[in-house]
């Protein structure tokens, strides 16, 4: 299945991202669903021009607005955390430059998804609508509050480093749901919060990561 394009996507970029894909397996990605969304999205095009040779290593890289996108195995392994069903409706909180967006959109989740910087709404918009891969709904706002309006979600994914859980967030996830979200200050721990009832939820530890900070607001 094809989204783009095929200028924009050469046999060399996709040579590059089969051999991500190989790596991520080897790093302990097992599911399948996510190898191939891997394979399928061009993370080139998320990625400042000046990065894009190098843009199927497993590495972070400077976007716009003092953000990074992430690693390919952060991605694939919060993805895999979240264990998408088809057609689960998952809040994202930080779209970033899309990739992470677009990566859920290609497994056949419906996205609903936040950033507080301007720049990177504006970027990651044009980029998703131009490789076909665009969330249900994408906005411009703050990721602490959520979106109360769409509530209950299936799944959330944090992709921002968060001082703690934002209970917001908590109350916009359906029973049954998971949230996916990297805690701490100076580094991360990465949990998975599983929502029981109305009142309880189970959390799980799954090692440490490096995040940028999850901020409170949007620039005015």
């Amino acid at each position: 299945q094809k989204f783009w394009n095929m200028s924009i996507d050469d046999f060399k970029h996709r040579g590059r991202r089969k051999m991500l894909v190989d790596l991520l397996r080897s790093k302990g990605i097992e599911d399948e669903k996510v190898l191939e969304a891997i394979n399928i999205v061009p993370r080139h095009l998320f990625l400042d021009s000046a990065f894009a040779e190098y843009a199927y290593r497993d590495e972070a890289f400077p976007i716009a607005a003092g953000q990074t996108i992430s690693h390919p195995f952060t991605v694939a392994f919060q993805t895999q955390l979240l264990d998408i069903q088809p057609n689960d409706k998952v809040l994202e909180i930080g779209t970033g430059s899309g990739f992470q967006t677009a990566v859920l959109v290609a497994i056949g989740a419906e996205v609903y998804t936040i950033e507080r910087q301007k720049d990177l709404f504006d970027f990651s918009k044009i980029i998703l609508k131009n490789i076909n891969l665009e969330p249900r709904y994408q906005t411009y706002g703050d990721g602490y509050k959520g979106l109360p309006s769409f509530a209950p979600f299936d799944k959330i994914i944090v992709t921002a480093g968060a001082p703690d859980i934002p209970k917001d967030l908590l109350s916009q996830l359906n029973i049954g749901g998971i949230m996916v979200i990297p805690v701490g200050q100076q580094s991360q721990q990465m949990l998975v919060i599983i929502r029981l009832s109305e009142e309880q939820f189970e959390k799980y530890e799954f090692g440490n990561f490096k995040f940028v900070p999850m901020l409170e607001s949007r620039d005015k």
